[in-house]
């Protein structure tokens, strides 16, 4: 049945307002009279509705835009009950979405998005029923680091009201924490907890806040940003004075909030640890096994079983393995191609001495690959891009290297994070491919691109499909090759030792989580299989085991994109555009794999049309 658009305004304000009373605010036509409209909003009206609920319910979302407004100085609400509501919002605007709407009716972008939309909520509705399987805390991921960083890299202060609303965010701490420990608590007790081994990790990054005292990471950051106000003279001593009295307050909240919540959750891990379980997959918990399988259909978008997986990961470690004793040959190594690994993950040229000397090649990598770009692609981000250190008290447990988006408000450009905690886990080889992949023409251009695509609806622009992402970013790593770069061997020997990375992942991430290998057996696997520091093995093994199925995207991604291209240009011939093809796959922003071939075929038949009436 078609319903009219108050219907839907009401459905909706009424899903948000459960959880957030000022939703309803966003959603003006909610207080008007049923009788008052008759049309239906348009789909992208809808999806902005939709859009302006689900901002509602994130203080932090809004701040990742940009937007500071009256709910600045507030967190998420990280209670189940939360997540419900946030779920609910999405399966009754779906819902809404098929009820209202025509799908026959639909073209162009509006029906794409129609399809996403659905897709997404699917996707959602699998996962969210295993959300009590999810480890709250852990190395990779945690209220323990990811707030102070939250406070760190996105609260920005630039008014006094800003400030305020960051010493608020401080105060706030202690309810988010001690929300998520007493959740962590109850699904200790219902056996999920992660592995042993992960407690020191969590509980040392709670100890760095709480050694730090005063010169912890947040009240540092909070005094450098509350001292920089642009209305703050420091040659004036009341404004001065202003600025010290907002410093009190940030410390009196930590003090009395975020502090106590802290030690509590540090108390709670360590009580955890001492009963924490030594079996590392996923298949000892609760519906492991169609747990595992929701996860892999959700991270690849296809319906590839581990098995699967796990054969297509064998293969393509044996493919790479050939690819690799071409270039030992080529640099004259004498020996097997374990001797090789072992000769690149020992000896002293291929790692830095100083984090300078590897932030400043990589800088000089990325702006020589500016300047080929456009022969590459149609479309480039307006956004700039710079490379961060990851910050210290994060570093010892944060991954390798990973990407932030800009705001759409131009107020933050992307952010690429290496982290440089341990200098001989980032070898020289990969520094290349690294960079192109978080930086361009990997992360930063597509998600740069896909923020700055104002047509779209949110919910293209500010969402992502695993697969699609980070295949995207692997697919970037080789592409630099065909355009001139990876000229010394042993940089191109580590481009493949990436993609190696990668395919390997298929088979260690469902070796534990699927055939139970243990935590040794897959760092086995990895040392004798790819050429990576033992450091850097160790930390991926570590990752895959509490972040499971996510590892398996990048190559399913990356192998479909090259598919994909093949296809094209075996079809198109000379008439074949490099261009034009990136341009297609990027122009839709994050699709399921499924979709994307689609758009792919859809743009060779209308080239082939062309083709043929010029003809």
């Amino acid at each position: 049945m078609r319903r009219s658009a108050l219907a839907f305004c009401s459905t909706l304000a009424l899903a948000v307002a459960a959880c957030a009373p000022t939703a309803q605010q966003s959603l003006a036509s909610a207080d008007a009279p049923a009788q008052a409209v008759e049309a239906a909003p348009t789909l992208g009206e809808f999806f902005e509705q939709y859009d302006a609920a689900q901002l509602a319910l994130s203080p932090e979302g809004k701040a990742y835009r940009g937007i500071r407004d009256a709910s600045y100085g507030e967190w998420d609400d990280y209670s189940d009950a939360g997540a419900v509501a946030q779920q609910q919002l999405l399966q009754d605007t779906a819902n809404e979405m098929l009820d209202t709407y025509n799908r026959e009716g639909l073209s162009g972008d509006d029906a794409l998005s129609f399809r996403l939309f659905e897709a997404m909520a699917q996707r959602s509705a699998r996962t969210h029923k295993y959300r009590k399987n999810v480890y709250l805390f852990n190395q990779m991921r945690g209220a323990q680091s990811g707030l102070p960083a939250f406070l760190i890299n996105i609260h920005r202060v630039s008014s006094h009201d800003h400030a305020t609303a960051y010493v608020n965010r401080i105060e706030g701490m202690g309810a988010v924490l001690d929300t998520l420990t007493a959740e962590a608590r109850e699904r200790a007790e219902n056996g999920v907890m992660p592995p042993k081994w992960v407690y020191p990790y969590v509980i040392s990054d709670i100890q760095n806040l709480l050694n730090a005292g005063d010169e912890n990471a947040v009240l540092v950051d909070f005094k450098a940003k509350a001292a920089g106000l642009p209305d703050v003279d420091k040659n004036n001593a009341a404004e001065a004075a202003e600025a010290s009295i907002l410093y009190e307050q940030a410390r009196d909240a930590w003090k009395g909030s975020a502090e106590l919540a802290l030690q509590r959750l540090l108390a709670e891990m360590k009580r955890q640890e001492t009963i924490a379980p030594t079996h590392d997959g996923v298949w000892r918990l609760p519906d492991g096994a169609n747990y595992y399988s929701a996860l892999l259909k959700n991270y690849t978008t296809t319906d590839l079983t581990a098995d699967e997986i796990h054969n297509i990961g064998l293969s393509e470690v044996e493919r790479i393995h050939g690819e690799m004793r071409a270039i030992m040959a080529k640099v004259g190594f004498e020996g097997s191609l374990k001797d090789f690994f072992k000769f690149t993950r020992n000896d002293d040229r291929f790692f830095y001495t100083s984090r300078e000397d590897y932030l400043a090649d990589a800088n000089a990598v990325l702006r020589k690959m500016e300047a080929k770009l456009p022969d590459y692609f149609g479309r480039l981000p307006k956004a700039p891009m710079v490379i961060k250190p990851v910050e210290a008290f994060r570093e010892k447990s944060a991954g390798k290297a990973f990407y932030q988006s800009p705001a759409p408000d131009g107020s933050r450009p992307g952010t690429y994070y290496v982290n440089l905690y341990n200098l001989r886990d980032m070898s020289k080889n990969e520094l290349e491919a690294l960079a192109y992949h978080e930086g361009s023409p990997g992360h930063h251009l597509q998600r740069a691109l896909q923020t700055e695509m104002g047509d779209l609806p949110p919910f293209r622009r500010f969402g992502g499909v695993t697969a699609y992402t980070e295949g995207w970013g692997l697919y970037s790593e080789e592409l630099p090759k065909e355009m001139g770069f990876y000229t010394d061997p042993y940089s191109d020997f580590g481009r493949l030792g990436m993609e190696l990375w990668r395919a390997c992942r298929l088979v260690v991430d469902t070796g534990i989580h699927d055939k139970r290998w243990s935590r040794e057996k897959a760092i086995q696997y990895l040392t004798d299989n790819t050429p990576n520091p033992d450091g850097d093995i160790r930390k991926a093994i570590e990752r895959y085991i509490v972040y499971p199925g996510q590892a398996t995207a990048y190559t399913i991604g990356k192998l479909k994109i090259m598919e994909l291209r093949e296809q094209a240009k075996t079809r198109l011939g000379v008439r074949f555009d490099i261009r034009e093809f990136h341009d297609v796959v990027l122009e839709s922003g994050p699709v399921p794999l499924d979709i994307l071939e689609e758009n792919v075929e859809s743009y060779i038949n209308k080239r082939l049309a062309i083709m043929t009436d010029g003809s």
